[in-house]
């Protein structure tokens, strides 16, 4: 297969391929934009193999590249494109075929400016069917059009009304070239100020889609989470998109109109990685990346990075692996040309499968291993507990939303030394610490059992529900619960709502839970006394100034008192 050949070849038949090496081939005049029998040539392909195909020439007129996919998913990769100077173009034209719609598309102009083009010639073929004459091929080519760049960050990129193959042909391309650097150079822009801007980290464009099951306040709660979640993994968020729909759109999630906008602000702003607030299926993600040109995440994604940067234990790690793989296995399809071609070498060839079902089978085998691991695990952590239990120890495990202040209030309360920071899921493995109580009025000295559990979440991932079972076991054997909630957040509400909702699909859980309102000195008396009315029996406390830790000890001797624990004397 030749090697300039690239793109999506799955499904192609050696004829084709075939083709293509011959486009490949074929020398074009330097001061044209192409020869039209090369256009037709190359429109004539595309609409036999029902895609459009894009070749890409040098000023001396070699085809250095023949890509089947739009000019957003055949670009030329920066590392290999000509080095030139501030005012200079890259000496690369795309003359590419566009099957649908007429002028070029915003994804494909964007396209042209990341790579700095020359020229981006559009090809828009008949669709009256094709036809072979003498082995050629003759009127494939409706019409054409000819795009170029601009000094202009707004608008880079300007579209000539349609051509006829002739009108395009004619032109004089050297003179058309020098022009437009000459307007580069004489308004002082560097082309090299229409590419991405290049960072260490993610720069991200956050996208948000209201529909008819959200409130407006639970809407933007989402987003400024998502913010936060961004942020937790090392991005930058650049810039949000809202759009409001009454469902999500089934092949983009956003309109294409939005999807368009998109592509444009990302290009203006240097983004490197959209991020919609809601999960979206493979396929989405695939359109997506398609028309924009960049890589797409969902909600889910975002949160399995962070867990990936935060796990050490070797079982937090394994946990994350098994939720990642579980989350990657469907969208193994479209991950590149090298995932869709047949295996090629020694114990490859075989009855012809192919490396995206290699890639698969051994997915589901290491998945199969880490569940088995998980498993272990639960066994483990299971006679852990019962060595716990057959010492009479009552255990409470501490609850709540991520950042709520668990891993703060178990250190104040036992020394524990846990890491802790202002940001979501800064804790991922159960820690379980010993507190001791002194009765006030018996001065009786009461051991409890801590433990720190992993963060929820609104809409807690599946794979992440799965995975983490042995460490959300934890919560189900405890004696009881405390339930620590952050009412400095504005969503504090909702927190307590989507806490309750991820309890309820876990079994045998403790018949009772104490709630503890913790960052209580960041929160005005109006929003503490809404919390006191609609949870009179809930404890205030302040984990970092300790207030209402004394309260907060007294509360869980009531519940020893009250025989929801068994007490322990501790020895004096």
């Amino acid at each position: 297969m030749s090697e300039n050949i690239y793109g999506n070849l799955k499904g192609l038949q050696p004829s084709h391929i075939k083709q293509l090496q011959q486009l490949s081939e074929q020398r074009q005049p330097s001061d044209r934009p192409i020869a039209p029998d090369f256009a037709q040539k190359l429109a004539a392909i595309s609409t036999e193999i029902h895609q459009p195909v894009c070749s890409y020439i040098n000023r001396r007129g070699q085809v250095v590249r023949v890509g089947v996919g739009t000019p957003q998913q055949t670009q030329i990769p920066p590392q290999e494109l000509p080095q030139q100077g501030a005012g200079h173009l890259s000496g690369i034209r795309c003359v590419a075929t566009q099957l649908k719609g007429e002028a070029p598309d915003t994804a494909a102009l964007m396209a042209m400016a990341r790579q700095r083009l020359d020229a981006l010639v559009v090809l828009i073929p008949n669709s009256n069917g094709t036809h072979r004459r003498d082995d050629s091929a003759n009127g494939y080519v409706k019409e054409a059009y000819l795009a170029h760049l601009v000094p202009d960050l707004d608008t880079p990129c300007l579209v000539s009304p349609p051509l006829s193959l002739d009108d395009l042909t004619e032109q004089d391309f050297d003179d058309l070239v020098d022009g437009w650097e000459r307007e580069f150079q004489e308004a002082g822009f560097e082309t090299s100020q229409l590419q991405p801007i290049e960072t260490e980290g993610d720069r991200v464009l956050l996208v948000g889609l209201m529909t008819e099951d959200l409130t407006g306040q639970r809407f933007q709660d989402g987003l400024d989470e998502l913010v936060r979640l961004v942020e937790s993994a090392g991005g930058e968020v650049v810039e949000t998109v809202h759009q409001k729909r009454s469902h999500p759109h089934p092949q983009t999630v956003v309109g294409q109109g939005k999807v368009e906008e998109i592509t444009l602000l990302a290009h203006q702003l240097g983004a490197n990685l959209i991020v919609f607030d809601r999960d979206i299926s493979p396929s989405q993600a695939r359109n997506l990346e398609n028309q924009i040109g960049i890589e797409v995440v969902d909600r889910t994604q975002v949160i399995l990075d962070i867990f990936a940067q935060r796990a050490q234990s070797q079982a937090g790690k394994l946990q994350v692996e098994l939720a990642q793989l579980e989350y990657m296995l469907p969208r193994l399809r479209g991950r590149g040309q090298a995932m869709s071609r047949l295996g090629a070498g020694i114990g490859t060839r075989g009855p012809g499968e192919t490396k995206l079902e290699t890639e698969r089978r051994v997915i589901q085998r290491r998945i199969a291993q880490l569940q088995q691991s998980v498993n272990q695990l639960q066994a483990h952590r299971a006679r852990l507990r019962q060595q716990r239990q057959q010492q009479e120890i009552p255990s409470i495990a501490l609850v709540g939303y991520t950042n709520a202040g668990k891993s703060t209030l178990l250190n104040v309360l036992t020394h524990a030394e846990v890491y802790t920071a202002d940001r979501l899921f800064a804790t991922l493995d159960p820690t379980t610490r010993k507190v001791v109580i002194t009765d006030p009025q018996t001065q009786e000295r009461r051991s409890v059992l801590l433990t720190d559990t992993v963060g929820f979440i609104h809409e807690l991932p599946p794979p992440l529900m799965d995975a983490f079972r042995a460490t959300l076991e934890e919560v189900t054997e405890a004696d009881a619960l405390l339930h620590v909630v952050d009412l400095s957040h504005p969503a504090w509400q909702s927190h307590i709502r989507s806490v309750m909702d991820v309890l309820e699909e876990m079994p045998a859980l403790p018949g009772k839970a104490l709630i503890a309102f913790n960052k209580m000195d960041r929160v005005d008396s109006e929003t503490l006394a809404l919390a006191q009315q609609e949870y009179p029996e809930a404890v205030f406390i302040s984990a970092t100034q300790s207030l209402g830790l004394d309260t907060l000890r007294q509360r869980l001797l009531q519940f020893i008192d009250d025989g929801v624990l068994s007490p322990t004397l501790v020895e004096q």
